[in-house]
């Protein structure tokens, strides 16, 4: 029997979580290899849908990595994320589907650790969920 690996989606946000993935390069660490990264201008600029059709196209967890809400370069970026994030957290359920499939992670430009760890955080919650019923 097959361990069940999960597909995970990481909005990333260009500023602070892509520094600290960036650090956490350099630092010789690395991600699972089934979390994949997609880079934003601002993680405010994130749609709640982009969360939805990730799951829908096939991820079976998908999450938000930016900044501190006190050090967000665009003032409030991460204060709309939030809001989008739980949104859809309150959404899923009615789907059938677990709100825990869904997180924002707060992420500090210069801790590559904390941009793993939020990775591998959401890897082990979502494998313990196992596949998403949301899928195609």
């Amino acid at each position: 029997m097959s361990t069940f690996e999960p597909q995970i989606i990481a909005y990333c946000c260009a500023n602070c979580a892509s520094s600290a993935a960036q650090i956490s390069e350099k630092m010789g660490l690395s991600l699972p290899e089934n979390v994949k990264v997609i880079q934003l201008p601002c993680t405010g600029r994130l749609d709640s849908l982009h969360l939805l059709k990730a799951l829908e196209a096939g991820a079976d967890g998908v999450y938000v990595a930016g900044c501190q809400p006190d050090s967000c370069q665009y003032k409030h970026g991460i204060d709309k994320a939030q809001k989008k994030v739980k949104y859809v957290q309150a959404l899923l359920p009615a789907l059938g589907v677990e709100a825990d499939r869904v997180a924002l992670f707060h992420m500090m430009a210069g801790k590559g650790q904390q941009f793993v760890d939020a990775a591998k955080t959401m890897v082990e919650r979502v494998r313990a969920l196992g596949p998403s019923l949301l899928k195609d």
